[in-house]
């Protein structure tokens, strides 16, 4: 009896370290004080497929965010030759606090651009999403 009560907690641990959460298998999401590396189907040096020549090409812009008090600034940086539509998406850890969907920003090649958005207090989750533009 002692041995399966001294188990089942290990058990859990385990499962939970193995089986990633939902979220992380579609789209990464990050908590506040965390970079971000985020994308919306498509990340950095992901989508190639052999059928589609556009799609053939690494995509998509690398973005790091930092989260300050209420504050949420994010920079993009994108290394292809093609644009990346960027978005910055900000969850707010309070029920009346307004969350935030910036409007997509164009990512040129070679191109950082700095996104930037905020709560009135604290911030639960950061995350970004890319588009091909």
């Amino acid at each position: 009896m002692r041995l399966s009560r001294s188990l089942a907690p290990v058990t859990v641990a385990v499962a939970l370290v193995l089986v990633p959460p939902y979220e992380a298998a579609s789209l990464a999401r990050v908590t506040a004080g965390e970079g971000v590396t985020a994308g919306e189907g498509v990340t950095a040096g992901e989508g190639v497929t052999a059928g589609d020549p556009d799609r053939a090409q690494p995509f998509g812009a690398e973005c790091r965010s930092r989260v300050t008090g209420s504050h949420v600034v994010a920079y993009c940086h994108n290394p292809y030759p093609q644009t990346d539509r960027v978005s910055l998406h900000v969850e707010c850890a309070r029920w009346w606090d307004l969350d935030t969907d910036a409007a997509g920003v164009d990512v040129g090649p070679a191109a950082t651009v700095r996104l930037t958005a905020r709560c009135w207090k604290e911030v639960a989750a950061v995350w970004i999403s890319h588009r091909r533009a």
